[in-house]
């Protein structure tokens, strides 16, 4: 295995390690965007039956996964956080990414 191969092992493995997501936020950012269990599913192209168990403590999913959903989130204009808040809204990505939202009546 070449030095440059190494690197790139340990930056990539860095970088799935890097990524994290309570389920506390993702049930909060699914809240914030209204979205349902199965719209992240489709969204992110990860199992329903991952999100539930993910969302109910039951297991951990995967880095590609967790990496997904994240970006997911990402898209449609959440910054998921290690702060005390957990969340930041950096506004839409794109209009259809979030249910109903158009003016308040």
């Amino acid at each position: 295995m070449s030095t440059l191969s190494i690197a790139l092992d340990a930056k990539m493995r860095a970088r799935y390690l890097s990524v994290t997501m309570t389920p506390e936020q993702c049930r909060a950012a699914r809240g914030w965007l209204d979205w349902s269990q199965p719209d992240l599913a489709k969204r992110s192209n990860v199992g329903l039956s991952t999100i539930r168990q993910f969302e109910n403590g039951l297991r951990t999913p995967i880095a590609n996964n967790l990496l997904a959903m994240k970006r997911a989130f990402e898209e449609a204009g959440l910054t998921l956080a290690e702060s005390p808040a957990g969340l930041f809204f950096t506004g839409f990505g794109n209009p259809s990414d979030q249910k109903d939202s158009g003016p308040a009546p």
